[in-house]
């Protein structure tokens, strides 16, 4: 079933990455390039997920999620940390601040798909209404991409597939 997702990340190639796998199968998509837009747009309408780069200008990842957190209208949210920090402390820090899941770049997109399927097929059995905190992981306590970490910049142009 399509889904409303929101992208918030400051890089426009990788919007259009995330916005083009996401329409290929179906889901309607809304860009930020930052995150008070992220926030705003939130507020403004209701998506089922949104899709947050940790380093942005104007209002970061980490605070746009503290105030989607804080607001009654958007609590329930569905937010999944993409970003190039692909450390295990990394990913557990944003699963702590509240983030529903983490993909760390660079990433195969079937595997961003799977953790945005796996977060739309759940009814949200937590108190709040959002789905358990969910964390794809290589075995070894990293994200769905390789160890070393890369600017946000260098995914975009490069195969996500490969």
């Amino acid at each position: 079933m399509p889904a409303s997702i929101l992208i918030a990340d400051d890089y426009d190639d990788n919007r259009e990455l995330l916005r083009l796998m996401l329409e290929s199968v179906g889901h309607r998509v809304r860009e930020a390039r930052d995150g008070r837009e992220l926030v705003e747009a939130a507020r403004a309408e209701g998506f089922d997920l949104a899709l947050v780069d940790l380093s942005m200008p104007v209002l970061d990842g980490w605070a746009a999620l503290a105030e989607l957190r804080a607001d009654e209208r958007t609590r329930g949210l569905r937010c999944v940390a993409v970003t190039a920090f692909a450390a295990e402390p990394d990913r557990r820090r944003a699963l702590e601040a509240g983030f529903d899941a983490y993909v760390s770049k660079p990433f195969r997109s079937k595997d961003l798909l799977e953790v945005v399927e796996n977060l739309l097929g759940h009814d949200g059995d937590s108190h709040d209404g959002r789905a358990p905190h969910t964390s794809q992981s290589d075995g070894d306590g990293h994200g769905l991409a390789p160890t070393t970490p890369r600017p946000a910049r260098a995914f975009a142009g490069e195969d996500a597939d490969a």
